[in-house]
């Protein structure tokens, strides 16, 4: 039905219902070409790395290969 108003230790807080604006805010302007360009290039660019990353990365994540060659120590050797 109605509400009923606690007290409020901030006087602020209680006297904000009063203090709302009716103002709109303006609207927001439209990006223009360079503005479009330039952002979807910075997004292929950062697509592009994140190909580039994964398509050098997946050779030294892959483990089912055999090594092509063991190290051995010259201490095995012999010496």
């Amino acid at each position: 039905m109605f509400r009923r108003r606690e007290a409020v230790p901030f006087a602020f807080v209680a006297e904000a219902d009063a203090f709302r604006s009716n103002v709109a805010p303006p609207p927001k302007q439209r990006a223009d070409r360079s503005q479009l360009v330039g952002r979807t290039l910075t997004g292929l660019v950062i697509v592009a790395c994140f190909a580039g990353a994964l398509l050098f990365g997946m050779p030294s994540l892959q483990s089912d290969q055999a090594p092509d060659h063991t190290q051995h120590s010259e201490a095995s050797q012999g010496r």
